[in-house]
């Protein structure tokens, strides 16, 4: 099955908009993407990581059958009124193990044998734990009766059979693997993994490992959004680097158009002379400048080449990385056919000073110290590369005018909640 496109005016800004808030865009988004990649099936032991196609219910109930918790003797509490505070029951022979049974019903009066897993007699109510109890000469004898119900696994505590154990967009975790195959499902739709293309622009950029003059510098983008997707399960696909040529960029989103569903640039994603990137995408393709209030960061570049989304993000490594965290990967997930997720946050003690003005959401480098405390990073430069490295999360601050000193309580969102 083969999605929609997206339409064409899906990255339009509302009549009049010029800033839009972090809060905005990100709703935008949510509102206006879908999945782009289509469904297969495949086996169980391949769906790591994979997203579900459809609600999946479970094919068996589980557990099957009521089963034993523990290694121990199953007794019927009715048959020990009256005998406290000491009991002492025969045992009868044969014993229950895990797929095993015991053949017959628990006559009355006796215990039966036993272990863990194994599906438990018609009788039994009730398991004492083998360390509670003595045997010899063919009883059991404990003191004191356990409570009904005592160590017993009811059949289909943990699901029902047809009961939805997975809904549509959930990324697959050994977890959930585990819960699937619990049920007996060996199979199942998931969506075609996305396959998103990294493209770096400019003629300032040299990839690592050529020679580069003083007026140029190593391409940090590329590698680093390369390496962000394949964390985040997609097909990260190489697009390379192009100079400041708009027949070259032209050319290579031809190519990327071809072989990709989604296209990550860096560079070129404003309104200058020499950003080709967004002239290209304005005079042929579909695009829109999405001016963010949000620091580090601003520019984005929202369009569509030949059908494919493009994510123009801005030059600056650390503004490149925060905006692919905050809005890259919710919507690429969403085109992914996963569910749209905002990172999980925690409130932390600052180990730092901030008079932060108004206007913009600010997204420091941070990291918790010994204590417990988020400490950021000597300079909120966005070409400072090192503090990303430093880095453990980001400290979000809002919109509003602030004045943070050391204690104070502030948002922090580790990289882990970014899937990083």
């Amino acid at each position: 099955m083969t999605p929609p496109r997206l339409k064409n005016d899906c990255f339009a800004l509302p009549p009049g908009v010029t800033w839009t808030p972090v809060e905005d865009a990100l709703a935008l988004l949510k509102a206006r993407l879908h999945a782009v990649v289509g469904r297969e099936n495949i086996p169980l032991f391949a769906a790591n990581g994979r997203i579900v196609a459809q609600d999946l219910k479970a094919r068996r109930t589980s557990p099957p059958s009521t089963n034993s918790a523990v290694d121990g003797y199953g007794i019927a509490l009715a048959s020990c009124d009256g005998k406290g505070p000491d009991f002492t029951l025969p045992l009868v022979k044969g014993r229950a193990a895990a797929g095993h049974p015991f053949d017959g019903a628990l006559p009355e009066g006796c215990a039966v044998r036993i272990l863990t897993g194994a599906s438990v007699p018609a009788g039994v109510d009730a398991i004492l734990m083998q360390e509670d109890v003595e045997v010899a000469d063919g009883c059991i004898t404990f003191a004191g009766l356990p409570r009904p119900g005592a160590n017993l696994r009811r059949a289909g505590e943990d699901m029902k059979a047809g009961a939805t154990i997975l809904r549509a967009g959930q990324m697959l975790r050994p977890s959930d693997i585990a819960l699937l195959a619990a049920t007996g499902i060996d199979a199942l739709d998931v969506f075609r993994t996305l396959r998103v293309g990294v493209l770096s622009t400019g003629d300032e950029i040299c990839p690592a490992g050529n020679s580069a003059t003083e007026d140029q510098i190593y391409d940090a983008n590329r590698p680093m959004l390369l390496s962000l997707l394949s964390r985040w399960g997609v097909e990260a696909v190489d697009l390379g680097h192009v100079g400041d040529r708009r027949d070259l960029v032209r050319a290579r989103l031809d190519e990327a158009a071809e072989k990709v569903d989604a296209i990550l640039t860096s560079g070129g994603a404003s309104a200058g002379d020499e950003d080709h990137m967004s002239a290209i995408l304005k005079a042929e393709g579909q695009v829109a400048f999405w001016r963010i209030a949000i620091k580090p960061g601003r520019p984005l570049a929202m369009g569509q080449w030949r059908g494919v989304p493009v994510f123009g993000l801005p030059g600056n490594p650390v503004a490149a990385f925060v905006c692919a965290l905050i809005f890259a990967r919710p919507a690429l997930t969403v085109l992914a056919g996963g569910l749209w997720r905002m990172p999980e946050a925690y409130q932390v003690p600052a180990a730092f000073a901030k008079s932060k003005k108004p206007g913009r959401r600010e997204y420091l480098r941070a990291r918790l110290d010994d204590k417990g405390q988020a400490e950021v990073f000597w300079s909120e430069g966005s070409g400072l590369i090192s503090g990303l490295s430093w880095s453990e999360g980001l400290i979000e601050l809002t919109e509003d005018a602030q004045e943070i000193s050391p204690g104070a309580p502030v948002t922090f969102i580790p990289y882990a909640s970014f899937g990083i």
